[in-house]
């Protein structure tokens, strides 16, 4: 039963690293020639609040306990606005490789902050694992390409450090909610205290959007952004999190530049090349070692939380 679910963790996980990866190919008909950032995440967050709170009428989960009501506001900085403005306001600054680059530091934020909030243990076979994924996306991100550089640039890498960072952060504060309470429930308050933290930021971008001048084309991406990469990729994540450590779901951000470069190939925007199948047998690799620890490990943070 236990091995059940810790499968199906793991295949929730590879699940929306898959979504996140064909999300590069198709945000881009949607911003910013019709949404600037802002705005855009205004309506991610505000609708994918609309969703859980819509799914927690039929949901029979726990009810809050008032003590949780402050972790969940942190999993609303952390993981929504912290998260998803500080990337966008990167990206703006900073080159899409670049961006990409200060992603793969993600693991090693979890693995860090992991190790200070909740004891998980830093193993060698998860920092050759760590390193061998950083291998395989950095191989995949950067052949070919050039890094940028300049003042501007590194103010912009300098957010998507702390993007980084931030969602690390939400993956560790989240799991003991997880272990307590259903997903939807959640979820549901961790959206609801994002849309007042990110309405100050989108209100006026989202007021300026021209809807009238939306293809259908666009209102397909746009639903597939607002609920495949957000409301089921964040439904997925935080699911793994109850068989599964931090560290072992933060590896998995490794697969979503191989995925992006499968997409971008099966649409003819790209051609297969070695260094694709390169690329893909290091970044499994690193996440084969680090995922592949023992039950007794992957709840060591769980047995943290309970004892504190």
């Amino acid at each position: 039963m236990i091995k059940s679910v810790t499968r199906q963790a793991h295949l929730a996980v590879l699940t929306a690293n898959l979504i996140y990866g064909a999300n590069y190919s198709i945000a881009k008909k949607v911003m910013p020639e019709f949404i600037d950032a802002f705005g855009f995440i205004f309506i991610r967050v505000t609708v994918t609040a609309a969703i859980f709170i819509s799914f927690g009428f039929f949901s029979k989960g726990k009810s809050i306990e008032k003590q949780d009501f402050v972790r969940l506001f942190f999993c609303a900085v952390f993981g929504v606005a912290l998260n998803q403005l500080l990337f966008f306001k990167g990206l703006d600054l900073t080159s899409p490789i670049n961006a990409s680059l200060m992603m793969t530091t993600n693991p090693i934020m979890v693995l860090l902050a992991a190790s200070l909030l909740i004891r998980e243990k830093i193993t060698i076979r998860k920092i050759i694992g760590i390193l061998v994924g950083i291998a395989g996306a950095s191989l995949l991100l950067i052949w070919g390409k050039e890094i940028v550089t300049g003042g501007t640039t590194a103010l912009g890498d300098l957010f998507v450090l702390v993007n980084s960072l931030s969602f690390g952060i939400f993956l560790i504060i989240v799991k003991p909610l997880m272990q307590k309470y259903d997903t939807i429930t959640v979820m549901k308050w961790v959206f609801l205290f994002g849309t007042i933290l990110v309405t100050p930021f989108g209100w006026n971008e989202y007021r300026a959007i021209e809807w009238q001048t939306f293809s259908s084309e666009t209102w397909w991406a746009l639903a597939y952004v607002v609920i495949a990469t957000t409301s089921v990729a964040y439904i997925l994540n935080t699911y793994a999190l109850k068989a599964l450590s931090p560290s072992s779901v933060s590896i998995y951000i490794y697969l979503q530049p191989l995925f992006a470069a499968f997409f971008a190939i099966a649409l003819g925007k790209d051609h297969l090349q070695p260094i694709h199948f390169i690329a893909a047998i290091l970044i499994f690799s690193g996440v084969y070692l680090v995922t592949s620890v023992n039950r007794k490990e992957n709840n060591n943070g769980l047995l943290s939380w309970k004892k504190n």
